[in-house]
């Protein structure tokens, strides 16, 4: 029986069991003779032939590379790959775009300077593997790890190897990032005359956000508190009406004190951190909001691993530069050749370079991070501004005004409110921002945590509290309270500056007949007010204070009127103002119960509210207030959370569907209409039991004619009772 003649197999499937042994293929593989006699049962038919290798060399395992016993062309390496792909793109017309080709061009000219002129072969070569077996064991070892690092620093190639190439068009098209959510309109650049800003000592960087937004002149209340702020570093007490534009009052001061601070000190970097003083004046560059340049990210990467291997000299090069070229995912690899040097790779025994502890190299890469992290994102800065608001919406809202006027001065702000992440706002605290936008609660709260940036506060240029007489309002945010004797006692700077702001800040209440006949029991006005307001804040010097407040404490362009009702005839008037007049309309209530219960009824009604108040999710509390600044038609639902500061666009109707409580918070209800000269129209439905509540209104704030009735249509009534009676009787049907 002759054998069948085949060419013998360069990699027969036993061969596995070899490679992971530790055996070389010196020789060939040859067929083996046998009887044709064994097989005659036929038990074996699928048998071709027998091979032996007669030829081979027993090696360690450490001297085991990947294809180390395959006669063929072994398969690429993972960075070869990529790159042939690369060259594959580019002749076919499929080429990803020019700045990839650049980021893979500078990895592969970091890794040459590190492997050097043999490793450079190595990877350049298209040749099969076996030619690689001639070179020392050691500089295998060194282009193992080089490919190793390039393949980490590529982690998108190769997860893209296989999947089908995109399009020109598609290839180059980059990803449009998601927006903040924000019920601010969006700005483009408006270009506007701001001369009038300029006798204002505004910075220059300031006036050009400020031509950006199109803000072309100050308004009356930006205009006197600027000069004093800026010029002569005045203490501020600002009283406006609202919509008046007070946030710009305070924030352009603020942004001020931080670049003066900026061009007088250069940030301290601890010692010890091996970052040249090159790098120094870098980073002063940078806090002055001038871009860095070129080349000094790679140069601070140089200077921490040449102190980490000063430090670990024990440490192979490999793991070195593994680390390096992997701390940052896929930011790695951007600098130039200079990365890495040939000398951060020094000449070992085999052995010690087996012996590389992992723990240790996964130290030496996880401190490598750290300190590139530290370097690179921020210097150290102290906290210089602070801004204190009542509720979260306005702190964010605050936050947006702040970072649009601070747009070209590299000024970073971060924001601490409740309801959201802690371990979030945690690590934007360790970017040390220079202005921190918080509520009390929050803040106090990290501040007993012992967080370094908010451990000194002696640094603070400026403290800003917004709508301060709520804020300072007996029985209401104990936190502020520990927070100022803070800032006045351990952490006091006599340099700080402190900015009071509100649109209630000298309204003064008539204090009834009664109680001013009582001993020791003397009667309030502006100065006695104001006097209490900075003994609570703690404010040493005397303040410039700025009041540009009507007696009747709501603007001129707001018209008021009432309607005067029985309390379940509310349901019916609210009913019948939404549907006779559409728009943007904002319904305030003094409890969350009735925000629930009309809520639930207006949907019955085929009027689909959105609400908001207190013990609500933070995200859909902004989420709502985004969706409603951005329907024409819409209706809010709100307790008096919203009632103060926020700067919703074009909100025609505000509608009392209780009294409020007190003169202030119906001042600051009204006022989220009627807004920079628009017109507004502000309504209360007065039930018996708010008859008390609207005289005090009435009485503190001095009208001298009594306010209108608000028209109705009695015909029109009539057809909202059907439809309420018609509701009330499908809620009925329901709930049995």
């Amino acid at each position: 029986m002759k054998l069948k003649e085949t060419k013998s197999r360069p990699k027969p499937p036993s061969r596995g069991t070899f490679q992971t042994r530790g055996f070389k293929v010196v020789g060939k593989w040859k067929q083996v003779k046998i009887d044709p006699n064994l097989f005659a049962d036929a038990q074996m038919d699928g048998l071709v032939c027998f091979e032996e290798l007669t030829d081979y060399r027993l090696v360690s395992a450490a001297e085991n590379p990947s294809g180390f016993f395959s006669n063929e062309e072994p398969k690429k390496r993972k960075a070869q790959a990529v790159s042939e792909e690369e060259e594959e793109g580019e002749e076919e017309g499929e080429s990803s775009s020019p700045q990839k080709k650049i980021k893979l061009k500078k990895q592969k000219d970091a890794l040459v300077a590190a492997e050097g002129s043999t490793a450079q072969d190595e990877v350049k070569d298209s040749e099969p593997e076996t030619q690689a077996y001639v070179t020392a064991c050691s500089d295998r070892q060194v282009g193992e790890a080089a490919s190793e690092n390039l393949a980490q620093a590529v982690p998108k190639k190769k997860k893209n190897k296989g999947k089908k190439k995109l399009s020109p068009s598609q290839s180059t098209v980059s990803k449009v990032p998601k927006k903040a959510k924000t019920w601010m309109p969006e700005v483009q650049d408006q270009k506007a005359d701001v001369s009038a800003w300029r006798d204002l000592f505004v910075p220059k960087a300031v006036l050009r956000a400020l031509s950006f937004l199109g803000f072309s002149a100050p308004t009356p209340i930006q205009a006197l508190t600027l000069p004093p702020a800026i010029r002569d570093k005045l203490d501020i007490l600002g009283a406006a009406e609202t919509g008046s534009g007070k946030t710009l009052a305070f924030a352009i001061p603020m942004i001020h004190a931080v670049l003066q601070w900026h061009k007088m000190k250069v940030p301290p970097i601890p010692n010890g951190t091996g970052v040249p003083l090159r790098e120094l004046r870098v980073g002063a560059a940078a806090h002055l909001g001038s871009p860095p340049r070129e080349g000094t990210e790679s140069a601070v990467l140089q200077d921490a691993a040449r102190i980490e291997n000063e430090a670990h000299p024990k440490t192979s090069a490999s793991a070195s530069a593994q680390a390096l070229l992997s701390c940052d995912g896929g930011d790695a690899g951007e600098g130039p050749s200079s990365l890495v040097e040939d000398k951060l790779i020094p000449k070992q025994d085999d052995d010690r370079e087996e012996k590389l502890d992992e723990e240790q190299a996964g130290k030496l890469k996880q401190g490598l991070c750290d300190r590139i992290a530290i370097y690179r994102v921020h210097p150290r800065r102290p906290l210089l501004g602070l801004v204190l608001t009542p509720t979260r919406e306005l702190a964010v809202q605050v936050r947006q005004h702040i970072d649009a006027v601070a747009k070209f001065t590299g000024i970073k702000t971060a924001i601490l409110v409740g309801g959201m992440s802690t371990q979030k706002q945690q690590r934007m605290l360790n970017r040390h921002p220079e202005i921190v936008i918080a509520t009390p609660g929050r803040l106090w709260e990290l501040v007993k945590e012992k967080h370094p940036h908010l451990s000194n506060l002696r640094q603070l240029r400026c403290l800003v509290i917004d709508e301060a007489d709520r804020m300072v309002e007996k029985g209401h945010f104990a936190e502020l309270s520990q927070l100022l004797e803070m800032l006045n006692d351990s952490q006091y700077n006599p340099n700080r500056q402190t900015l009071v702001f509100s649109a209630t800040l000298t309204l003064v209440h008539q204090v009834p007949a009664r109680i001013l006949h009582k001993k020791h029991v003397k009667k309030m006005d502006k100065t006695t007010k104001l006097d209490l307001l900075m003994q609570k804040i703690g404010m040493r010097g005397k303040p410039k204070v700025i009041d540009l407040t009507r007696n009747e404490g709501t603007v001129e362009t707001l018209t008021e009127t009432k309607i005067h009702c029985e309390t379940d005839e509310k349901d019916w008037y609210l009913y019948y103002f939404l549907m006779q007049y559409p728009g943007r309309s904002l319904v305030f209530a003094n409890s969350i119960s009735c925000i629930k219960r009309l809520s639930g009824l207006l949907k019955v009604l085929d009027i689909m509210p959105l609400t908001l108040h207190a013990c609500m999710h933070q995200k859909q509390r902004l989420r709502n207030l985004e969706q409603f600044a951005h329907l024409e038609d819409c209706v809010l639902l709100a307790t008096d959370v919203a009632a103060r500061g926020l700067d919703i666009p074009k909100v025609q109707h505000v509608i009392h569907y209780q009294v409020p409580r007190t003169s202030e918070i119906y001042i600051h209800r009204s006022g989220r209409t009627a807004r920079a000269t628009r017109e507004g129209l502000s309504l209360m439905l007065i039930g018996p039991e708010d008859v008390i509540n609207f005289k005090k209104i009435y009485k503190t704030l001095k009208k001298d004619e009594d306010i209108p009735l608000f028209p109705v249509q009695a015909k029109y009534m009539d057809v909202v009772k059907e439809e309420k009676l018609t509701s009330r009787k499908s809620d009925g049907d329901r709930s049995r």
